[in-house]
């Protein structure tokens, strides 16, 4: 199994790497937002409707977190939001990811990328993932809460493919939420991307903060398992791919707690968006302490040890822990088996 998530998995690191960053408190990428501002009103978003954006990091702050993270080994910075092309620094910190040697991945809805600005993130060879949720104009705009969003969405992507993505150097993706508004078209939409040479990065809703004024978005566990393992054997039987199944991303694993965090736009340091445990701040205690003193941080890292119910004696468990932020969010505890994998839900019926 080890090679084919090494073959497939488009956002993560060989299982080696993974395994010497854990064992030496280090990481390999670090999510980060530079704002909380968005232009879009997204039911499933993660960021509050009504985000408090008062002392956000500054440019300096933001540098200098960047450079802890390359000397912690680092070997990419994940620019998510609010959204990123809005902020309007966001040209000059790129370039200062890029300068110390760092790969910059961008995760954005697409409205601020002009002619311009796709060629100025072609020239960093900045990795884009686009947030695109259907091929249907009005499912697109109202997952976005904003009309017109599904034509400035392709804009985008036509931007961005006439400066050269994708292509071995210019790294471009699809982000997707799999939810009752688009599951019929997922394995479409799937099998467009991949044709198009684009990465498909489809993921499940995870239950916190708009999403939970949204119930109706979600599909129950049953559907998701059956829409897992149809795209899996697309997958499979018509473009090589081989993976195993299993939530909360398809054709991927999620070992990010191992090697990864995330700082947000005030500086907490946060396991990941989905486990909003935070575990300290920047501007008073240097990232590598942080990382290494926190038993949050340390016990995601041993989750073997340390995680409990079902997900512990998975025969997956070996490179799976489900997702530590619908089990966060959903039970309390960060460490619980994940409510939304198909397998614990038959255990529990």
């Amino acid at each position: 199994m080890a090679s084919c998530y090494i073959q497939t998995s488009d956002f993560e690191f060989p299982l080696a790497d993974i395994e010497e960053t854990a064992r030496r408190n280090g990481l390999l990428s670090m999510e980060i937002e530079f704002s909380l501002r968005c232009n879009y009103r997204c039911p499933y978003c993660y960021v509050p409707r009504h985000p408090d954006v008062s002392q956000e990091l500054s440019r300096s702050e933001i540098r200098d977190v960047i450079q802890q993270a390359a000397d912690l080994g680092a070997r990419k910075i994940i620019i998510l939001g609010g959204e990123p092309t809005i902020y309007p620094h966001i040209l000059e910190m790129i370039a200062f990811i890029r300068d110390q040697g760092l790969d910059a991945e961008l995760f954005t809805n697409g409205s601020g990328i002009s002619a311009d600005f796709a060629a100025a993130l072609a020239a960093r060879q900045v990795r884009v993932v686009l947030k695109m949720n259907s091929f249907d104009e009005a499912t697109q705009d109202r997952m976005t809460g904003v009309r017109g969003s599904y034509r400035q969405i392709r804009q985008s992507l036509a931007h961005l493919q006439k400066v050269g993505y994708p292509s071995a150097d210019l790294f471009l993706a699809v982000s997707t939420v799999i939810c009752q508004e688009n599951r019929h078209e997922i394995l479409t939409m799937w099998q467009w991307l991949r044709d198009q040479g684009i990465a498909p990065y489809f993921e499940i809703i995870t239950p916190q903060a708009n999403a939970v004024d949204h119930p109706e978005l979600s599909v129950p566990s049953d559907e998701l398992e059956r829409l897992f393992y149809a795209i899996a054997r697309l997958d499979r039987e018509h473009y090589g791919h081989v993976w195993e199944p299993q939530p909360p991303l398809v054709g991927n694993k999620c070992l990010r707690h191992r090697f990864s965090c995330l700082v947000t736009a005030r500086g907490d340091v946060l396991p990941c968006v989905g486990v909003t445990i935070p575990v300290g701040n920047i501007r008073q205690t240097p990232l590598a302490d942080i990382l290494r003193d926190s038993e949050v941080i340390q016990n995601l890292k041993r989750y073997r040890e340390t995680i409990k119910g079902p997900c512990r004696d998975c025969d997956r468990g070996a490179e799976c822990y489900g997702c530590r932020g619908a089990a966060f969010q959903m039970t309390g505890d960060y460490l619980a088996s994940d409510p939304l994998c198909w397998k614990n839900c038959r255990a529990a019926n």
